[in-house]
């Protein structure tokens, strides 16, 4: 195979793998938060800094849940980066945020973070700040989770199955957990855009070979006057 179809291959494979319970654990635990009038706090790096962005926008406009992520005020971040240091930078966010025992963090790593390996720490220390507090901590991260799937309260781990392709896999089913979680029916509180929207084209069927085939809409044949 290629290498587009070998990653899509890999991509079957992955969601087969993926743990529900773990899951449907991270949507009730988040639920609770929210009964709680708790907040939730995202943190991530590069890809996973996308992520959170993303993310914040979607648990509060769908499921009316408070939500931040340090990324977000890039003045802020800087700052702190510059005059604390990047391993310290989001602790003190959190710290400033005033984050409690109601709240939960939520990392989006592909590794999770290793202290002993100086990766990601500014995620570890944040982790554990947020276990002083008792803050809820949840994940989805890949290889084998580091320190987030050590300490979390539900993590998905995105098992690795090539080493090539970790980041990308891992990145991209990042977005396809957590728009699961936030669309999933105990979260989402308000409808989506174009779920209220009348679709008035017809389903994409996909016949045994897996080729999606879209029915073709018969037109009325015009009348020449």
């Amino acid at each position: 195979m290629n290498y587009t179809a070998e990653y899509l291959a890999d991509a079957k494979v992955l969601i087969d793998a993926l743990d529900v319970s773990i899951i449907e654990k991270m949507v009730d635990e988040i639920a609770t938060i929210r009964e709680n009038q708790g907040r939730l706090f995202f943190i991530g790096v590069g890809g996973g800094a996308g992520h959170a962005s993303h993310a914040v926008n979607d648990f509060r406009k769908i499921a009316g849940l408070e939500c931040y992520t340090p990324t977000d005020n890039v003045s802020e971040l800087t700052a702190r980066i510059n005059d604390d240091g990047w391993e310290s930078a989001f602790v003190n966010w959190l710290k400033g945020s005033r984050l409690n025992s109601q709240d939960g963090v939520f990392v989006f790593s592909v590794g999770g973070g290793n202290e002993e390996k100086n990766i990601s720490v500014n995620i570890v220390s944040s982790l554990k700040y947020a276990q002083e507090v008792g803050a809820r901590i949840f994940g989805v991260v890949g290889r084998d989770g580091g320190y987030t799937a050590k300490v979390a309260d539900a993590c998905v781990i995105i098992p690795p199955i090539k080493p090539e392709t970790v980041t990308p896999h891992t990145e991209a089913f990042q977005a396809v957990i957590w728009h699961l979680v936030v669309s999933h029916p105990k979260l989402q509180k308000f409808e989506m855009k174009w779920e209220s929207v009348t679709n008035t084209n017809p389903p994409i069927n996909t016949d045994f070979h897996g080729t999606s085939r879209t029915p073709k809409i018969q037109s009325k044949p015009s009348t020449i006057n």
